[in-house]
């Protein structure tokens, strides 16, 4: 049978906080929004838990005895300290904030996304460093075991607890060096397909999405190089005739943070008149930092570098 004392409880401490706040039964019951019976019935446990009236009569008052008035600080700050312990993490104070987080992205995403979390680190978590991994772990147990704190790209191999986010949907162009021969008419497929190309594949593949385009039409083109690198493709693409495909914002759409580095190489980026399937860049992260508000954070500073435009 339990004691007196091990019988105290959560709701007993608020209860015995609001009534010795309230001095009052039905001030109390309205501050804990219930009745001012099921008030007296809470009032009458606290007296038998604790052995003593802790409220009794004084005219049409009820004034605390001293064991009331010894305990009602101390009932206060149980209270405090409960509502802190129950209560969702209000935030992370970022000026202190101390860590280093891990990424796991593809070359051209991490070149992406580096100078805007950089510049979003310094404004708002300056303790806060980056380590960018290229695509080489398998990310569902590199999440699950912590090895990597966010994949960034196109997700499409996950484990069944992994969240995941899409974040923006791109289309290709075709990315050539200025004064190539591509560059002076409308690209048609014909002619997309007769120019030497240099694919990005980590696997070695000679083929993807285009090479499927250009086979419905009876099209082939002729793969001259394969790179397991977005910037090496690119960096290529400058200094030979080879084309190359670089992620762009959707028609409309502000220009995308993954644009930039081919419009910093001077590449001349043309429309495909071919319906290529998009490409979506999203994020995941194990669940067990969903709550987690430094990692809260981190993933708020990747969409924003992603959804930022070329004037930011």
């Amino acid at each position: 049978m339990n004691s007196p004392r091990s019988a105290l409880d959560a709701n007993l401490a608020v209860a015995l906080d609001a009534l010795l706040t309230e001095q009052s039964v039905t001030r109390a019951a309205a501050r804990l929004r219930t009745s001012p019976a099921a008030m007296s019935r809470t009032l009458a446990r606290l007296r038998r838990t604790l052995q003593d009236p802790l409220l009794v009569r004084a005219g049409q008052a009820m004034v605390p005895t001293p064991r009331a008035l010894a305990l009602r600080d101390e009932a206060a700050a149980v209270v405090r300290r409960l509502g802190s312990l129950l209560s969702p993490a209000d935030g992370t104070d970022l000026t202190t904030l101390r860590t280093t987080f891990t990424l796991q992205a593809a070359d051209l995403v991490g070149a992406a996304l580096a100078p805007g979390l950089l510049r979003l680190a310094g404004q708002e978590a300056p303790g806060v460093s980056f380590r960018l991994r290229a695509e080489e772990l398998e990310a569902g147990p590199a999440l699950r075991d912590g090895r990597i704190d966010l994949e960034v790209g196109s997700i499409d191999h996950v484990d069944p607890e992994t969240q995941v986010e899409e974040l923006v949907t791109l289309r290709m162009m075709a990315a050539v060096r200025p004064g190539h021969p591509l560059a002076d008419d409308p690209l048609d497929p014909a002619r997309l397909a007769a120019a030497e190309h240099v694919v990005v594949s980590r696997r070695g593949r000679f083929t993807g999405p285009l090479d499927t385009a250009l086979a419905e039409r009876n099209l082939y083109r002729r793969v001259t190089a394969v790179l397991p690198s977005h910037l090496a493709a690119m960096a290529l693409a400058v200094r030979s005739d080879v084309v190359c495909l670089v992620p762009a914002a959707l028609p409309g759409n502000p220009e995308s943070p993954l644009t930039h580095t081919a419009t910093a190489l001077g590449l001349r980026l043309l429309d495909i008149s071919l319906p290529l399937p998009p490409l979506t860049i999203g994020m995941a992260w194990h669940p067990r930092q969903a709550a987690d508000g430094a990692h809260r954070w981190l993933r708020d500073a990747v969409r924003r570098t992603l959804h930022a435009s070329a004037a930011t």
